[in-house]
């Protein structure tokens, strides 16, 4: 029977690391936390040292019984739960749950390791440690003190808007960003300028090439000088008879730098924007990456990679690219501030990989050949590039022309965009005389700052210092869940239940939703992990102020009525019934209640100018809780409805061989054909 017995999160990790370790090794999983605060109150006493008060939940119940049996007789207990605080506290509650003891006959130990490989494993066994308690604490500081805040602020949400909405310290300064933002463009007003380009072609050249307008009788022109198309047209005028001539050329030569490798928030943040994932899938992808031994731990805020990793990348670099392809020595890159935790950045752990060889998961095998071409392209030789500038004289006016072409790709071929920076332009020479082809006056109106996506709000959330890569994810996950917030072309758009809970809350607790407030909060989180900091005088100097803010202005706070008036009639009773807004999103309710309970679901609709196949009346976009439909007017006379607009058929038949039900069976081909042909002339 094995004497040792290692603990981790994960039945596949726990699947990996067993096939390392010889028959004296039992492998078994907690499947997380085994621990955790109630959910049905505070569970924290703040009276008595902010003592956290634990349970098992029900969940984890049968987990616990059968963590002390497999603990029964070993020698040695190894908790290698992941190498973060929250792995750390992880590691803390299993001890706690299973009342394990050092002594005699039993000793405890806690490992960890960046990669799940059997050289890893082994060096993680030979080199254990004890649980670092300052960890534990800086976990139990945040868990706390986001369990006093939302604890104490959503039941003020519920009293003066409903039930269901959430405050939180990290969720609500995200959802005042998003909020801030659409007031800021809602508040633009659009400007008016103009810009011209020439298009033109160099003699015995059949190419031609675009100059942008760039200085005007002397004057550089900024953006917005151009604001009328009067004004645009006088220039046009005066520059349409012009001679074009190459007034003077420089060429020069730039060097790209490869970024570092992955981090938490740089892997998400390309993995929103290159691969099109939403940062948790991107971050769940990447967890069963981790589990199967195929990249690094992926929680992390560290750009070094250890030099064995290094190495390995050098050596494939050379073999595959070539001598050119790897710079003198090793690059170095350095983290923005001092990365939270010791290890590495995210990488392959076997460099020579590709995704198709490690994964059968189509969604794997992208985010790990992300991972691998970021870490690759991170130890190449720098891009050497050819940046060409010609100005180009006419009557009273300079043109522009710029050209850039790859000499070198360096890194950029392990990212496959070795061809993708060049944008050519001829052979011109200082005092050539080129042929105009046409001017291009184009009009443009200045636009508000953009929404957020997934990739720029976290970026955002990184650079204010607000909450730490691992909660990104999760935080956007909350905020759409709550419909504070909704994705639409992946910008993250806020509701009107949205903007009424962070007005509420910039109005009255104003500290709690600042930015600098919640950036310094995580810094000093970041001190008790460090020992530099105490929990308990942290949470003591936070929790005075803040529950006597909340019990003195709660009362002072006046109810928000969400509801709205609309046009359908209670099935029921017939009074019309009102919109609210309840946890699931908005649904209507008859206003007579408690007298009259009856409720709908909210169908948004809009009118898309198409007509329904089946029966001819106005096709009508509808927003349901399962998402967008088209479906028909006429319902429930005719109930068409397909879920994409790509879908709407031609023929009859196309309906029956794409299984789409016909509402009325015995409709005929040529009653069907009469209506599409009168959808077709519209």
């Amino acid at each position: 029977m094995a004497e040792n017995i290692v603990i981790v999160e994960s039945p596949a990790k726990a699947g990996t690391i067993e096939k390392y370790l010889g028959s004296n090794y039992k492998v078994v999983a907690s499947m997380g936390h085994i621990r955790d605060l109630p959910s049905s109150k505070l569970g924290v006493d703040v009276d008595d040292h902010f003592i956290p008060q634990y349970l098992v939940p029900l969940k984890a119940r049968k987990t616990v019984k059968a963590l002390k049996e497999a603990v029964k007789g070993k020698k040695v207990v190894y908790l290698a739960t992941d190498l973060d605080r929250e792995g750390e506290a992880i590691a803390w509650h299993i001890k706690q749950a299973l009342d394990l003891t050092e002594s005699a006959d039993l000793k405890i130990f806690r490992i960890t390791f960046d990669e799940i490989t059997k050289p890893a494993i082994l060096n993680a066994i030979s080199h254990p440690r004890a649980i670092d308690q300052d960890l534990v604490d800086a976990q139990q500081a945040r868990r706390v003190l986001d369990r006093l805040v939302g604890y104490t602020l959503s039941p003020v949400l519920w009293k003066k808007i409903y039930k269901g909405l959430s405050a939180g310290r990290v969720q609500s300064a995200a959802l005042r960003l998003v909020v801030d933002r659409e007031r800021e463009r809602e508040a633009f007003n659009a400007v008016e300028y103009w810009s011209l380009k020439a298009e033109l072609q160099a003699p015995g050249s059949a190419e031609q090439f675009t100059a942008s307008l760039s200085q005007y009788k002397g004057k550089k022109l900024e953006q917005l000088d151009i604001k009328t198309e009067a004004e645009m047209q006088l220039i046009v005028e005066s520059l349409s008879k012009a001679g074009y001539t190459v007034n003077s050329v420089e060429v020069k030569q730039v060097k790209r730098r490869p970024a570092a490798p992955y981090t938490t928030s740089s892997f998400q943040q390309d993995a929103v924007n290159k691969l099109g994932m939403s940062s948790k899938s991107a971050m769940s992808s990447a967890q069963r990456l981790y589990e199967a031994g195929h990249i690094t731990y992926m929680r992390t805020d560290s750009v070094e990679l250890a030099s064995v990793a290094v190495d390995a990348i050098r050596s494939y670099v050379k073999s595959s690219f070539g001598d050119q392809y790897i710079p003198e020595k090793p690059n170095h890159y350095s983290s923005k501030k001092q990365a939270q935790e010791a290890h590495e950045a995210i990488r392959p752990t076997d460099v020579t990989r590709r995704g198709s060889e490690v994964t059968t998961d189509v969604q794997g095998q992208k985010v790990y050949d992300l991972i691998r071409r970021r870490a690759l392209a991170s130890q190449m030789a720098e891009a050497a590039l050819e940046q060409t500038a010609a100005d180009i004289t006419a009557a009273d006016a300079v043109f522009r022309a710029n050209g850039q072409r790859i000499v070198f790709p360096g890194f950029l071929a392990a990212l496959h965009e070795d061809g993708k920076e060049d944008t050519l332009l001829p052979l011109l020479e200082k005092g050539m005389v080129l042929s105009l082809n046409q001017l291009l006056p184009e009009q443009h109106f200045t636009e508000p700052p953009p929404r957020f996506s997934e990739a720029t709000l976290i970026k955002t959330l990184e650079e204010l210092g607000i909450g730490r890569p691992s909660t990104y994810a999760p935080t956007i996950d909350t905020l759409t869940a709550r419909l504070y917030v909704r994705v639409e072309q992946r910008r993250l758009i806020p509701e009107d239940i949205g903007k009424i809970v962070t007005d509420l809350l910039k109005n009255n607790f104003p500290e709690i939703v600042d930015l600098n407030f919640t950036a310094d909060m995580e810094e000093k989180l970041d001190r008790v992990a460090t020992g530099e900091e105490n929990y308990e005088g942290l949470l003591t100097a936070f929790w005075g102020p803040f529950h006597s803010q909340v019990e003195e202005r709660t009362d002072k706070i006046e109810r928000i009525d969400t509801t709205q008036e609309s046009d359908v009639p209670c099935p029921t009773c017939g009074t019309m019934m009102i919109i609210k807004n309840g946890r699931f999103g908005r649904f209507l309710a008859c206003p007579k209640y408690p007298e009259c309970k009856t409720t709908l679901p909210l169908v948004v609709t809009q009118p898309t100018g198409l007509i329904c196949p089946i029966c001819g009346k106005p096709l009508n976009e509808k927003k349901a809780k399962r998402g967008v439909f088209f479906g028909c007017s006429g319902y429930p006379g005719c109930s068409f409805a397909i879920w994409k607009k790509e879908q709407l058929p031609k023929k009859i038949e196309d309906l029956e061989s794409e299984k789409i039900e016909l509402p009325f069976k015995d409709a005929s081909l040529e009653a069907f054909n009469a209506v599409s042909n009168v959808s077709q002339a519209a």
